[in-house]
């Protein structure tokens, strides 16, 4: 591991954007497929938007099982 890696790794830092970007469109993807939840805004973050939808809609197939919010409803 290196502390800081993607301020001082070309490649890491690379990867960091990479990574950022294919996760906001997957949001956009799912903001699409599941509305009401605000992922195209939030992306992916516990939102308190996103916290009342996973009340009122219930988690997706997407929604990480291991999450306490989604734990919960379960």
């Amino acid at each position: 591991a290196v502390v800081r890696g993607d301020a001082r790794v070309v490649s890491i830092a690379a990867a960091s954007v990479v990574a950022k970007v294919t996760r906001d469109r997957v949001m956009v993807d799912l903001a699409q497929q599941f509305p009401g939840y605000g992922w195209a805004r939030n992306m992916g973050y516990p939102s308190p938007e996103h916290l009342a939808a996973l009340r009122r809609l219930g988690p997706t197939p997407f929604h990480r099982r291991s999450f306490a919010p989604v734990h919960n409803l379960l």
